[in-house]
């Protein structure tokens, strides 16, 4: 009786409640179905369920009309989905910078790579003094050298091995023997010298290091230049995406890049070392900023049953971009040419602020209602369409928003939430994890100490990466359409975690058995296994190790697109986005450090693998469902149970009270109304 005194003196009927104000980012049960797109999939526990639907709110009400907030339900329909050209064109459009994106993301691999050099005008048959970056040393290598036109240097004191990068001269004489990489003494000796000729592998005549002679003491210097570009990607992503979420997505890729063209390019003139970084810090950060926004316009431009597929045709255009750069550098030769063939491109992106609109899924997501009637008119204009076409009159419902005040939100307000920032946080760590192990692997199979012939040429290292990452974009589409987004991340993230665990648990179990002399285990070992076999393992897991890490780093970024609100969504992939820009940080660091640490650095990693196994059970499945618009939709984006649960089943000690903050349970509240205070779901009382 008092339960239902308070609710009459409320204005409230009798045996009903009336709604509870917002809490922890969880919204009453009528709000939060009425925040719910239209298309979503009912019942309780689904993968990304969302409530049915009351009666609309009134024009100009606290809520704008439904029907526009189901923007994959009526408004995209309406407008021909993919099946329209205009949209085609768009698709197009965000497909072809891929490629300059590829150039410019793997430029670092031709401009900081680490020759080899020799003091400038030893003689005949001298050995080179130093190594490259990986520490190996092969006739692979050697054949890759590249000559400038004038050189002391003779090439015929090499023989058969190919053209030496600024060397040529004297005939004749054998190739000298193949140095291992000289120890600390040799370093120091062959530093005395204060000019040095370079033997280059990658196609170019320079690059930077042999431009500003970044050896011995001035080494560290293109560690520095290779973390600059990638800290200003991070930057990049944090801060354009909250931009892009504020000011829109347009303007954003656009300013980018007209800034990446004006750093990009005078990049190519810098006079030092420190100009060069600088300047690639700037480069990165206005890279970010294309990246970002090209991805959340592709995704809030298709259907849901299209989104991977055109995501995954950019990350194969990437890949095309990555392949081609040898060419690019043999064809430029020098590497401020390169560097500037790699940035012209982008002039072509200056035409997108004529035809490039803006997302007209964030204009509607954020009450923008009217820049969003002008960009449905140019879209049935572009695709000839008929007006009557619009059964659903979206266009009718649209007249009556056009008076609401645009409703803007930040990526600050995901704290506030419940589910949402967990999610995002889970995504977050499988995108450091799966590119920052990637390192590892990678460093396994390429690193001094396997001695593989075939991987001791700089082609060979390049080409095997590109091929590992085109053979995980090609997994990962059947992998995806059969187990969905949250089975297939899951699997490839087992498989990075036994790759790198059999890596680092059995072969060096082999390797400490190995050592000891008496024991009958080393005996077998010694029969049934070699060093070159153990070698081979060890290529074998890192090529798993590669393969699985680069699809894991790659679903948790199109997963964390896929659940993140259209409101906040380029500031959640700048988070993620920005977490595997940590990830990738950790190579040049390792390296700055002279791989001092490498070890722990795996363990950490492999540890980290583990964690995330657990930790993404917790994610919704995204499948085939319509993108959140808001944060009280990506709130009751919740996760599948493994087991469905059963009919009528309630979760207990919760009274009724608290039963408002869980989405799929507001049924069993109203059941349980007339039930007295202190009462739990299942009607006893607690302890």
């Amino acid at each position: 009786m008092a339960i239902d005194r308070r609710r009459e003196a409320a204005g409230g009927v009798p045996g009903r409640l009336p709604p509870a104000a917002e809490e922890n980012g969880a919204l009453p049960p009528g709000d939060a179905a009425a925040s719910a797109p239209l298309g979503g999939r009912a019942g309780p526990g689904g993968g990304g369920d969302i409530q049915p639907l009351p009666a609309p709110h009134a024009a100009g009400g606290p809520h704008p009309s439904l029907l526009l907030l189901d923007y994959d339900g009526s408004v995209l329909p309406f407008l021909g989905g993919l099946g329209g050209g205009y949209q085609k064109t768009l698709v197009l459009l965000t497909w072809i910078p891929a490629l300059f994106i590829g150039f410019s993301q793997f430029s670092d691999s031709f401009l900081l790579d680490q020759p080899n050099f020799w003091c400038r005008g030893d003689s005949k048959g001298a050995e080179p003094a130093g190594v490259t970056a990986t520490g190996r040393w092969g006739g692979g290598d050697l054949a890759n050298w590249t000559s400038p036109p004038t050189t002391p240097f003779s090439t015929a004191a090499w023989g058969t091995a190919g053209p030496l990068g600024n060397g040529s001269g004297a005939e004749g004489g054998d190739a000298p023997p193949l140095p291992s990489p000289p120890d600390k003494g040799d370093n120091a000796s062959n530093c005395d010298c204060h000019a040095w000729n370079y033997g280059i592998r990658t196609g170019l005549v320079q690059n930077v290091v042999s431009k500003w002679d970044l050896v011995c003491d001035n080494a560290w210097k293109v560690h520095v230049a290779k973390f600059s570009l990638l800290v200003g990607l991070i930057f990049g992503y944090l801060i354009t995406g909250c931009i892009a979420d504020w000011f829109g997505r347009r303007p954003v890729l656009l300013f980018s890049v007209i800034f990446i063209l004006v750093f990009g390019l005078t990049v190519a003139l810098s006079v030092n070392v420190t100009m060069f970084s600088t300047l690639r810090f700037f480069e990165g950060f206005c890279l970010a900023g294309v990246i970002l926004t090209l991805y959340a316009l592709r995704i809030e431009l298709c259907p849901p049953g299209r989104r991977f597929l055109i995501t995954m045709v950019a990350s194969f255009v990437a890949t095309a971009g990555q392949l081609l750069m040898p060419g690019l550098a043999a064809l430029c030769r020098d590497w401020q040419v390169l560097q500037a063939l790699i940035i012209c491109p982008f002039l072509l992106m200056l035409l997108y602020w004529s035809i490039f609109p803006e997302s007209l899924r964030w204009l509607v997501a954020t009450h923008q209602f009217a820049s969003a009637k002008k960009l449905i008119l140019r879209f049935t204009q572009k695709n000839r369409m008929n007006p009557e076409s619009d059964i659903k009159g979206v266009m009718p419902e649209l007249e009556k928003e056009l008076s609401r005040r645009p409703k803007k939100v930040c990526i600050v307000k995901v704290v506030g939430t419940r589910n949402l920032w967990k999610n995002i946080v889970v995504l977050c760590v499988n995108s450091l994890t799966g590119f920052g192990i990637h390192h590892c692997f990678a460093r396994s199979m390429m690193g001094h100490e396997v001695k593989v012939p075939l991987l001791e040429n700089f082609y060979a290292d390049y080409y095997t990466a590109a091929g590992i990452a085109l053979a995980s974009c090609l997994a990962v589409c059947p992998a995806v359409r059969v187990l969905g987004r949250r089975g297939g991340l899951l699997l490839f993230m087992i498989l990075t975690a036994l790759a790198s665990l059999l890596q680092l648990g059995l072969l060096n179990l082999i390797g400490k058995y190995s050592q000891r002399p008496d024991s009958e285990l080393q005996l077998k070992l010694a029969v049934g296994m070699s060093d070159s076999v153990k070698d081979k393992f060890s290529i074998t897991f890192s090529i798993v190790g590669m393969f699985a890490s680069h699809a894991v780093g790659n679903l948790s970024v199109f997963f964390c697109a896929e659940i993140t609100p259209t409101v906040i969504r380029c500031g959640g992939l700048g988070l993620v986005l920005a977490s595997a820009g940590f990830g990738m940080l950790t190579a040049p660091i390792i390296e700055l450090h002279n791989q001092k640490g490498y070890f722990l650095h795996h363990i950490i990693f492999a540890c980290c693998t583990l964690i995330c196994i657990i930790c993404l059970l917790l994610l919704p499945e995204s499948r085939d469902q319509n993108l959140p618009e808001s944060i009280p939709d990506g709130e009751h984006y919740t996760r599948q149970p493994l087991l469905p649960p059963r009919r009528g089943e309630q979760p207990l000690l919760l009274t009724n009270a608290e039963l408002k903050d869980y989405s799929g349970l507001h049924d069993a509240a109203a059941a349980g109304d007339g039930l007295p205070d202190g009462t739990t779901a299942n009607g006893g009382r607690p302890m």
